[in-house]
């Protein structure tokens, strides 16, 4: 499962950004994209949206083990436009997005520099607008406790800062929490130590999570 290759920083929801330089327009999309088909149907969708456009380049990378890494300078000069789009994405160490900047000829030459700057500072736009999120690989666990446990349980959740996904209180507390992998085991030990070996956390399944908006997704 590709959970097991560790966490890693993507787009939760994709965002539009927009530069102009010397009077060309350069429209930056961004889009989540798992695989490089969903990757190549949003440039496609760009391509159509945006069909009256001088130029729709592009950049994308796909997968966290030897991922995939695409560009296109679509018609302007070669290394000026994808190339410097996808060092951004790598500069900024994401994975699973695409990115397509479109644009509007506006009568003069930025010359290569100034390209390269321009499609750079119009990824970073879109990037801006956009919600990026780290995905980190966990466990989502239960735990069911007695009254008498829940404060010192509590404690301890907020201390390791560790994110609940909902709780229920009837004759027993029932809670379920998303725990990094990498604490599964110090954290079985630790309930363990808590309630005289009474309480243990079962496993519910393992999944990438994030926290959006102080709240925790399972992707």
């Amino acid at each position: 499962m590709e959970q097991f290759l560790g966490s890693y920083n993507t787009v939760y929801q994709g965002g539009v950004g927009e530069i102009v330089m010397k009077k060309s327009r350069f429209i930056s999309t961004v889009s989540p994209a798992e695989t490089e088909e969903e990757a190549l149907a949003f440039i496609e969708s760009l391509r159509k949206k945006y069909w009256d456009a001088t130029h729709n380049c592009y950049a994308y990378i796909i997968g966290t083990n030897n991922p995939i890494m695409r560009c296109s300078d679509d018609g302007e000069p070669s290394k000026t436009a994808g190339k410097p789009m996808l060092d951004v994405l790598i500069a900024k160490e994401l994975t699973n997005l695409v990115v397509v900047v479109t644009r509007y000829f506006g009568g003069t030459l930025l010359g290569t520099g100034g390209l390269v700057k321009a499609y750079q500072s119009a990824t970073i736009e879109g990037l801006n607008n956009s919600v990026i999120i780290k995905k980190e690989p966990g466990v989502h666990m239960q735990i069911k406790t007695d009254y008498n446990l829940i404060g010192k349980l509590q404690y301890f959740i907020a201390q390791e800062n560790l994110s609940i996904i909902s709780s229920e209180y009837t004759d027993i507390v029932t809670l379920e929490l998303m725990i990094p992998l990498n604490m599964v085991t110090g954290f079985q030990k630790k309930l363990s130590d808590l309630s005289n070996g009474t309480i243990s956390g079962s496993k519910i399944k393992e999944a990438y999570f994030a926290i959006i908006d102080g709240k925790v997704h399972l992707f």
